[in-house]
């Protein structure tokens, strides 16, 4: 059983140090918004900023920008494996476009969170990698920080909305997916009611059939591997923070479930954008490192 969590904090309410490092990560992960994982770590103030300056220097790496490509690219192949989606969702065409650029986002960040909390797990637990091969990558060519220019905003509904066809939604969401906080992601596309209804009621069946749980823990397996390319990261496993007053199984848990809710929402949204995208636009980075970024922009 989960033990009591603390609430996850506000991309938008965060203050200090808090503020600062919800920056650094929107940069160094070229993404527009602070993902559900960042926002639950938040919560634990002794853990998050000893995690986030231990992984910082991973993070804002090429080669972790390639072991996410090429996780991604694994995604979309065991996707392929998988019957197609058939939302029959009628929307307009400004409509496709945002939800096009929604799902391009999230199909974007989602394998380097994964990538990202397993090392974090490792961190916690001062695991070695599975090869033991610590320190063979070279972290000193780092990305252009800041978002792409054509990556669109991370926005999102209230978890809990007013609105009762989306509340009802999301009730069958988390219990279908044994979710305890509804991800950044359906939150998204939740702006699109008359899209996410019919888009979750086809991915349904398709969540509790064997295919799909074997590619899940598939993708579980690949990350794990991609994660071997780069050493453990130092300075916040759980003795040190227990010492420190941390909630170390609260936090232990939670990094726990991120890994392993993960694999399938990949799949999830790799699934949600096959319905829009020709098949092999689905294994490419949808915001190659070439891409000009909002920083860049502005010089």
């Amino acid at each position: 059983m989960l033990t009591q969590q603390p609430q996850p904090v506000d991309e938008h309410g965060a203050r200090g140090d808090t503020a600062r490092i919800y920056h650094e990560i929107r940069q160094t992960l070229r993404v527009s918004g602070v993902n559900l994982n960042f926002r639950t770590w938040a919560a634990f103030s002794q853990f998050f900023p000893a995690m986030w300056a231990a992984m910082q220097p991973i993070a804002a790496s090429r080669a972790f920008e390639s072991a996410s490509d090429d996780l991604r690219a694994r995604a979309a192949d065991l996707v392929l494996t998988l019957p197609a989606l058939r939302t029959g969702a009628a929307v307009g065409e400004s409509q496709r476009f945002q939800i096009e650029g929604a799902l391009a986002l999230y199909h974007y960040v989602n394998p380097k969170l994964l990538v990202f909390t397993v090392l974090v797990r490792r961190g916690l637990h001062g695991e070695r990698t599975a090869s033991g091969q610590h320190g063979a990558i070279d972290l000193a060519a780092r990305v252009p920080f800041g978002p792409p220019r054509s990556m669109a905003a991370m926005e999102m509904v209230d978890e809990n909305p007013r609105d009762k066809r989306l509340r009802r939604l999301f009730s069958d969401i988390k219990k279908t997916l044994q979710l305890s906080s509804i991800n950044s992601d359906y939150r998204t596309l939740a702006l699109w009611p008359d899209y996410l209804e019919p888009a979750w009621g086809a991915l349904k069946p398709m969540v509790q059939t064997e295919a799909y749980r074997e590619g899940a823990v598939a993708l579980g397996d690949h990350a794990r591997a991609a994660a071997d390319r780069f050493a453990t990261p130092q300075g916040f496993d759980l003795r040190r923070l227990g010492a420190r007053g941390e909630k170390t199984q609260a936090l232990s848990d939670v990094t726990d479930r991120f890994e392993r809710l993960l694999p399938p929402l990949i799949l999830n949204v790799g699934l949600f954008a096959r319905d829009w995208w020709p098949d092999d636009r689905l294994r490419p980075s949808p915001f190659p490192l070439t891409e000009t970024t909002h920083m860049e922009e502005r010089r």
